[in-house]
């Protein structure tokens, strides 16, 4: 189950469960209740609102009793100045939480509470007939006071205006309706610790397996072992989180690995090194030496042996500018200067230079250009320069035909330009083509001085054209040779909507 799934369940029942619970146990608590005050107090017909109701309760209470008074106030108003019934009447009252007060004219002529209590109610008694309506509902009299007060108006046999009040505390709850609601809250309480502690251990109960994986696979990969696998269990967010650990590890060992073959790799760059500078610096001491000795006794001696010096000196430069090089495109370094270049103009430009360049060394150029007039892209074209000039320097580094061809093709192929550089040397195997591209690697694994170079040639290559967004890749046949082949975006303007 995914977590989100269980998060929402968890939620649901977090939610719905407790009200259900909730309303069923007010309902059976509230029927107790309303069964409790109709039996107490002599009521039929309370509803679930009377109990929330701190009014109307006492005043379905006091109903019978206000229709009593209100007949003796009608058919026998003698009564309500008989101080007898008053005080029986009133004893009935207190039985309900009411009492009665009783008015001639201004002067309060019965009071059946003390009058400490009735001192913030009498002043705002209502004033004979002040109500025209049924006052059987009683008036709430707020303020200080705090009563329900229901009014019964008649004449004295005096033909004073006199008005009995039948006076009702509503700042009290009945009993009844004060345990309902500790009940309710104790109910609420329960059942919200009882669904909370079983939505805690059903979702710890998700989670606690997946993370106790994570936490022994963090201990290994602190204590530097990543030869192990995290499997997660479920396919939810955990599971996810799981696989996810699991990739980290995985990255985390190839970039260990990655770091061992490059530090094997560095080692074997030192060594790589040191053997190719040997040998130029060999032969430079070895004439030297000659030189020295008296050996070169002739000008043309002296001419070949320093022509040699300078040759090998020359190779010990090369070297050592393309390592600079690549180092510095290795850890992007080198500043590139991207402008917006005719592919017709470019091109023509550089098959100039290498058939200039390749007819002193006696290597015939053909050069196809397909595509049009107008087509551009974005590059820099003093790398892309030295891309035709890497790729063609190695071609004649492996060159083994007398006649020996290289050809330039540019071509349109959609959305880039395609550049093709074939040559006939002795091609490359097969098991040695997937690595041509793959820096210090040589396919003369005993790195024959006589061929020259470094082995970062096309690495140089790869990485200046992967830099231009590009990709290279290459075909051959042994014997027959190689084809070289790269392709750069072409530049689109992109029209500006007004």
């Amino acid at each position: 189950m995914k977590l989100k799934t269980r998060l929402v369940i968890a939620f649901m029942t977090i939610i719905i469960l407790p009200v259900f619970l909730t309303s069923a146990v007010f309902c059976g608590f509230a029927q107790l209740q309303i069964r409790s005050i109709e039996k107490t107090y002599g009521i039929t017909g309370t509803t679930y609102e009377a109990l929330l109701n701190s009014v109307q309760v006492p005043s379905r209470i006091t109903k019978e009793a206000y229709h009593e008074l209100e007949r003796a106030a009608d058919k026998d108003p003698e009564k309500l100045e008989d101080a007898s019934y008053l005080e029986q009447f009133n004893q009935r009252l207190r039985q309900k939480g009411s009492y009665l007060l009783v008015r001639k004219d201004d002067i309060i002529v019965y009071m059946g509470e003390d009058p400490q209590k009735t001192e913030a109610v009498i002043p705002d008694l209502p004033a004979y007939e002040e109500y025209n309506a049924d006052s059987e509902n009683g008036v709430y009299i707020g303020g200080e006071a705090q009563v329900l007060v229901k009014q019964v108006d008649f004449v004295s046999d005096d033909k004073n205006k006199c008005s009995a009040f039948i006076v009702t505390d509503v700042t009290s709850m009945l009993p009844e309706v004060s345990q309902f609601l500790k009940d309710i809250l104790v109910a609420v309480i329960v059942i919200l610790v009882i669904t909370g502690a079983l939505l805690v251990v059903w979702i710890y109960r998700g989670i606690k397996i997946p993370l106790v994986k994570m936490q022994k696979a963090t201990k290994n990969i602190k204590e530097g072992n990543l030869d192990f696998r995290l499997i997660p269990d479920t396919d939810d967010e955990l599971g996810q989180l799981c696989q996810d650990f699991e990739e980290m590890r995985k990255r985390l060992k190839d970039n260990a690995e990655e770091k061992l073959a490059y530090d094997k790799e560095s080692k074997e760059l030192i060594s790589n090194i040191s053997h190719d500078l040997k040998t130029p610096i060999t032969a430079i001491k070895g004439y030297v030496e000659g030189i020295m000795d008296g050996v070169a006794d002739t000008p043309e001696k002296m001419e070949k042996y320093i022509r040699t010096i300078y040759n090998k000196a020359n190779e010990m430069d090369l070297l050592i500018n393309e390592l600079t090089l690549y180092s510095k495109i290795d850890t992007n370094r080198i500043p590139y200067n991207f402008t917006t270049l005719s592919v017709n103009e470019y091109f023509d430009d550089c098959a100039e230079d290498l058939k200039l360049e390749l007819e002193q060394r006696d290597v015939e150029f053909g050069y196809f250009n397909y595509v049009e007039e107008d087509i551009r892209i974005i590059g820099d074209a003093e790398q892309l320069k030295r891309v035709i000039n890497n790729i063609v320097t190695n071609s004649l580094k492996y060159m083994d035909k007398k006649r020996a061809r290289i050809n330039l093709r540019v071509k349109d192929v959609g959305d880039f330009i395609q550049v093709e550089l074939e040559d006939n040397g002795k091609g490359i195997a097969a098991k040695d083509l997937p690595n041509i591209f793959d820096r210090f690697y040589r396919t003369d694994a005993s790195r024959n001085s006589s061929k020259g170079g470094s082995g970062i040639g096309l690495s140089i290559v790869k990485k200046i054209i992967e830099e231009h967004g590009g990709k290279i890749w290459a075909t051959s046949r042994e014997g027959t040779g190689t084809v070289m082949y790269f392709v750069i975006r072409k530049y689109q303007e992109v029209p500006v909507n007004e």
